[in-house]
């Protein structure tokens, strides 16, 4: 199989989908790996390292896209590249449908089957390759709310962990999954006073043992994300139902009553954001202003450490990649439960349920597809 990547052109996005370690494994099972010029520079992977390990260097996106049997990327496509979905082309990316009608509509148009790394789901409710990089923003979230705080970049002027004789910042946590479990920890690790909130008591429970009561865990509901918000400095949310849009915890009316300069940075924003007032920013512009209280929600967090996340991302891909690539998507989805659920849309028809809800579509269902 033609494998491609082509080199990510969102703003400030560093990653790309594969490492020459990848790129050696295709080729050594057989298939034909093309990357565009350049497309590893942000993660300091040069065109000659992909080359040693096999790849074809291929001069533009154009000729990159146009190659493919399968493209692999990091990010979903942007309107510029809506140009290259045709039928028979295979797309393995994060596309995050139900926060991207006009994503939706394009792949649905150009015929386009789409795989999704985030739906990808194990029989535990597990998401392989949505945990890397939710692991690399959480631990990110801490560090740019810290960074928001302070005073010239608009925050309060508060350091996390304080000194000695001060209080320390008080982080709350919404959703102690993957995500939010990585914020809280990198948040003790600074000295914050932190609370979790998850509506798993059995996930509560793992996480007052393993911290041995450091972290305060409440169950979640609007009563209680109400009483923490009001009383943080940085509010970190971090809650996802797999494919669906993300649900609004937090209104307007309650970042009103929250201290002034506070922080609020949202993970979830790829799935449309936990927080009422977010909207996706860039690491170029990154935070904006409601009721004085101040939003970080960059939808690409992990671009920023590319170092870190090509290579965490990779190594939960490339399994699935090489899956693909050696039975064909049919069939590899057919032997593989998990990976079939990352399947969103295949012939102008979506095969996600909440991605369709989101939209107000039909959808047909993956056995009728696989049959």
């Amino acid at each position: 199989m033609k494998v491609a990547i082509p080199k990510e052109i969102k703003n400030n996005e560093f990653r790309v989908a594969i490492t020459p370690a990848g790129v050696h494994d295709l080729v050594s099972n057989g298939h034909e790996v093309l990357v565009e010029t350049g497309a590893g520079l942000g993660s300091s992977i040069t065109d000659e390292s992909y080359a040693s390990a096999g790849a074809t260097i291929m001069p533009t996106a154009d000729s990159t896209w146009a190659a493919a049997e399968m493209l692999l990327k990091v990010k979903e496509p942007v309107a510029s590249e809506y140009a290259y979905f045709r039928p028979g082309l295979v797309l393995f990316t994060y596309l995050h449908l139900a926060a991207e009608p006009e994503l939706t509509r394009a792949l649905l148009q150009g015929g386009v089957t789409a795989i999704a790394y985030e739906t990808v789901q194990l029989p535990s409710r597990a998401l392989p390759l949505l945990a890397p990089m939710s692991e690399v923003a959480g631990r990110l979230a801490p560090i740019v709310g810290a960074n928001a705080m302070l005073k010239p970049n608009g925050g309060p002027g508060l350091l996390v962990p304080g000194v000695p004789g001060t209080h320390p910042a008080k982080i709350t946590v919404l959703g102690g999954g993957v995500a939010g479990t990585a914020a809280m920890q990198v948040a003790l690790g600074l000295g914050a006073e932190v609370t979790v909130l998850d509506t798993n008591l059995f996930r509560l429970r793992e996480l007052d043992a393993l911290h041995y009561g450091r972290v305060k865990t409440i169950a979640s509901n609007s009563f209680e994300i109400d009483k923490a918000i009001v009383d943080s400095d940085m509010v970190i949310g971090s809650v996802l139902i797999p494919g669906a849009r993300a649900p609004k915890l937090v209104s307007n009316e309650l970042v009103s009553r929250m201290r002034p300069g506070s922080v609020l940075v949202d993970i979830a924003v790829d799935q449309g954001g936990c927080f009422a007032d977010s909207h996706p920013t860039t690491h170029a512009d990154p935070t904006f202003t409601v009721h004085g209280s101040m939003f970080y929600c960059v939808a690409n967090m992990p671009g920023a450490v590319p170092n870190t996340s090509t290579y965490a991302l990779t190594n939960a891909t490339l399994p699935y990649v090489r899956a693909i690539a050696n039975r064909g998507w049919q069939d590899a989805l057919r032997a593989d439960p998990s990976l079939a659920l990352g399947l969103n849309a295949f012939g102008g028809a979506l095969t996600n349920g909440p991605v369709a809800t989101a939209h107000g579509l039909e959808y047909r269902e993956l056995a009728d597809v696989l049959a």
